[in-house]
């Protein structure tokens, strides 16, 4: 194990003896010659064959000769120290390598290195992401490999739908591919995706982007953004009146998710932010229904939207999007977007 612990530690230091030996080209090629004998020594141990030079013996010299000629009694006992760290070394290198092996697979397939909490996973696609329950580590790669073949299909965003649903640009979409945008009305980064892809006129024009909002939960059920649950009420209750009564209620859906991601507020703040941060349930509710009225309805009108927030209908619409998202979709993060054949995560960018 000696020999394999002084190999892994000479490729870490590899790279500064490369930028030392710049200046000092001797320890460059004393380095090479010592790395070239502990790579010899190192591919005969792993292939369980006896190593036929003297370099672990060379290492254990080297580490002891000052305490045989002090101390010869602590000898033995510091060759059985230096054994032990060289297994310890082993192991964790082991160890860090597989970490790396299943922290790269699962980026690559679910867009977040950390699957059981995508949150902390600074490297992961930018998102909101979707929480689960602590998995343990073979759960974890079981994850893994179940996303493999999701990563490697080929994706129809037709195959998706939950209709009704709405384009959030002005195409015919019988002329251009299928996009479709899976979105909570309180993340942030939904909001800047929404953004990015309306200023993208390569893509809108070539694709009609359908819109699902889905609400990201806590782990006790709640919404993650305190107002999201009541928007998407609102959105899909607007949504499923202007397909059975387009007057008044066209469009009106679609108004209400691009006010809540491009509009400002009179004294110039985010309706996103004032829904996620400032406002009550009690005051996001009637924010929309001002909306509303600024956009034409009645108060009839309106109290018929409020019944619809609360009917069957919407309640199954919301129930069978998540249904969709989290048993077949499976997304650790949203924003996301399926079109042109792949399923893509986090943030889109122009």
């Amino acid at each position: 194990m000696v020999c394999i612990a002084a190999f892994i530690i000479l490729i870490v230091i590899g790279v500064f003896v490369a930028f030392i030996s710049i200046f000092k080209r001797d320890l460059g090629k004393k380095y090479l010659k010592v790395l070239k004998k502990s790579w010899h020594c190192f591919t005969r141990h792993i292939t369980f064959r006896k190593c036929d030079t003297s370099f672990q013996d060379d290492v254990k010299t080297a580490l002891l000769k000052k305490v045989v000629l002090k101390k010869p009694g602590a000898v033995k006992p510091l060759s059985i120290t230096i054994e032990v760290a060289s297994v310890l070394i082993v192991i964790i290198t082991v160890w860090s390598l597989v970490e790396g092996i299943k922290a790269g697979l699962a980026l690559w397939t679910l867009g977040t290195c950390n699957v059981s909490h995508p949150a902390s996973c600074a490297l992961g696609a930018e998102s909101c992401s979707i929480d689960e329950e602590d998995l343990n580590w073979f759960s974890e790669w079981g994850e893994i490999f179940g996303a493999i073949p999701d990563r490697l299909k080929n994706w129809n965003a037709e195959d998706y739908f939950v209709d009704p649903v709405e384009t959030i640009n002005d195409v015919s979409p019988d002329d251009t591919k299928a996009a479709l945008d899976i979105m909570d009305p309180g993340c942030t980064v939904c909001l800047s995706s929404y953004r990015n892809q309306l200023k993208d006129e390569k893509f809108v024009k070539s694709h009609a982007v359908y819109l699902m909002l889905y609400v990201i939960r806590n782990a006790d059920g709640t919404p993650k953004f305190k107002n999201s649950e009541i928007l998407t009420n609102y959105y899909y209750a607007l949504l499923q009146l202007s397909v059975s009564t387009p007057d008044p209620y066209d469009n009106l859906s679609l108004e209400l998710i691009s006010r809540l991601y491009t509009g400002q507020s009179k004294d110039n703040q985010n309706w996103q932010y004032l829904f996620d941060n400032v406002y009550d349930n009690e005051t996001a509710e009637n924010t929309i229904k001002d909306w509303l009225k600024e956009w034409g309805l009645s108060d009839s009108e309106i109290k018929t939207v409020v019944e619809k927030t609360k009917s069957s209908e919407v309640k199954d619409q919301i129930e069978k999007v998540r249904q969709v998202v989290e048993n077949e979709i499976k997304p650790k993060g949203i924003p996301t977007m399926i079109y042109d054949g792949k399923k893509h995560l986090g943030l889109y960018k122009k």
